[in-house]
């Protein structure tokens, strides 16, 4: 394994390429050595993919044109949602096991249309719905810093394999902080970009009345600015349309941010108590961000009142109906006693029991709730909060049982206490960086969410942020802690 290519970011390894230094069938090559070694380890890459496919290029290793931003590099691809034509898709469910994907989605074109070349799928906990990435069919992904603990979820198989060195991005989705709770936890960089950003289509439109978005994780701010400016962009239909941007992303990362004016807490939402370390990590977050020149004021949006926890309630019972519906349509048949995990038969049935009525209701309270926090950012450029509120937990914590199928439901309030799902309900652009780590040397993510189409501020201040405070050589020790 060349240790070199193995932690080069994707910006790099396609130069290499493109200047013949290293061919696109080497890389290709290295990554395959890679996943032979290290995914018996962390358990990210639950199938492999032929780059021969028609929905995979470059073709046999071949050397792509020399245009393309990330050409040769490889790249997975979550098991959920983004479907590859002729490629196995089971969203991490038995009752979908042996299925295969017969068409591809918008933004798995695009990601090819780079010079990506997609040689896998990554593991994901039962169609996404929880915080951890530990799925029955396929088993525990264990994160790289400490195999004894978990990734969060439900990108954890693409953090995982990101942050092993794998590859250097990966595709992942959020529903609810899934891109940056997984990013957090493994040392990445995780963007949930602004609603309509980046498609859905041409399977999906409006996901959960605008709350789910797709995009990647990466190990450097240079990567995902350079793969959203290949990737962004409406497809004909598309239900939303993020605001145009100004100028390349990449141009924005090289950019510096002015001086901004960013609110800041670290207060739990519903009174947890956050890990002394985040503490530690989040105050010398404040004082960097103060020594940059930024305004840091003790702030926050409003919370979600009553009828707003309510109303996301009833969305995410919705969706989990939704995603029983549409896969009985989809496969002829509703699951058998025993293919779906206890916690997703406790959602299935949650979701019978809501109506279209309660739907709506839900979607129109978090839509005034998203104006009255539109107006929190005409005097914000940026809220900061710790992305999560304490250290990866151990393995098998977040799980169902018979016995106990909302086990993971609750001990998930030990570490999601920051509001992650407001930028999924207003559609606002949020990113985790990884800004410290704690006493035993794991990452600690720092969470940015900006206003409604402002990624460029989040990649003018993060691309600052890593400079001052670089992430990217920080290595994981793949080994369990004692």
């Amino acid at each position: 394994m060349d240790e070199q290519l193995r932690w080069m970011d994707a910006t790099e390894q396609a130069d290499l390429v493109r200047s013949g230094q290293v061919s696109a069938a080497e890389l290709l090559a290295e990554a395959r050595d890679r996943i032979r070694e290290l995914n018996p380890v962390v358990n990210a890459v639950i199938a492999g993919l032929d780059t021969d496919t028609p929905d995979a290029t470059p073709a046999n290793g071949s050397t792509p044109t020399d245009d393309l931003p990330f050409a040769g590099v490889p790249f997975l691809v979550k098991d959920l949602a983004l479907e590859i034509a002729g490629t196995p898709f089971s969203e991490g469910s038995r009752w979908l096991a042996g299925n295969v994907s017969g068409h591809s989605q918008e933004l798995a074109r695009r990601f090819r249309q780079t010079g990506l070349a997609i040689i896998g799928k990554t593991n994901t906990c039962e169609f996404g719905l929880s915080p951890h990435c530990e799925p029955v069919l396929h088993g525990a992904t264990r994160n790289p810093w400490d195999l004894s603990r978990s990734t969060s979820g439900s990108s954890g198989g693409s953090a995982a394999a990101v942050a092993a060195g794998i590859v250097p991005m990966a595709h992942g989705n959020d529903l609810g902080g899934s891109l940056r709770y997984p990013a957090a936890w493994c040392g990445l960089v995780g963007l949930k970009p602004t609603r309509g950003r980046v498609p859905l289509g041409p399977e999906y439109g409006d996901v959960v009345g605008g709350l789910a978005a797709e995009f990647a994780l990466t190990r450097t701010v240079r990567d995902a600015a350079a793969l959203l400016d290949a990737v962004a962009g409406p497809a004909p239909g598309d239900p939303y349309l993020a605001p145009p941007r100004p100028r390349p992303y990449a141009a924005e990362a090289v950019t510096p941010p002015g001086q901004l004016r960013i609110a800041a807490t670290a207060t739990p939402n519903r009174g947890q108590t956050v890990h002394p370390d985040y503490l530690r990590a989040f105050d010398a977050a404040v004082r960097l961000l103060s020594d940059l020149g930024h305004d840091v004021q003790e702030a926050h949006p409003e919370p979600l009142d009553r009828a707003g926890h309510h109303a996301i309630r009833a969305v995410y019972a919705a969706a989990a109906a939704w995603i029983e519906g549409y896969w009985t349509r989809r496969l002829g048949r509703g699951p058998e006693p025993g293919e779906v995990e206890p916690y997703t038969e406790v959602l299935f049935g949650r979701g019978r029991k809501v109506s279209a009525g309660d739907y709506l209701q839900g979607v129109e309270e978090l839509q005034r709730f998203s104006r009255r926090v539109a107006g929190f950012f005409q005097t914000y450029d940026l809220w900061l909060t710790p992305t999560v509120g304490w250290p990866p937990l151990p393995l098998g914590t977040l799980t169902a049982t018979a016995e106990d199928p909302v086990r993971g439901e609750r001990e998930a309030g030990r570490f999601l206490m920051f509001d992650g799902e407001y930028a999924n309900i207003t559609g606002n652009p949020a990113m985790s960086v990884p800004l410290g780590t704690d006493s035993a040397g794991l990452p600690v993510g720092m969470s940015f969410l900006a206003g409604f189409g402002a990624e460029a501020t989040l990649f003018r201040l993060a691309a600052q942020l890593e400079q001052a405070s670089p992430w990217a050589g920080r290595r994981p020790a793949l080994k369990q802690s004692t």
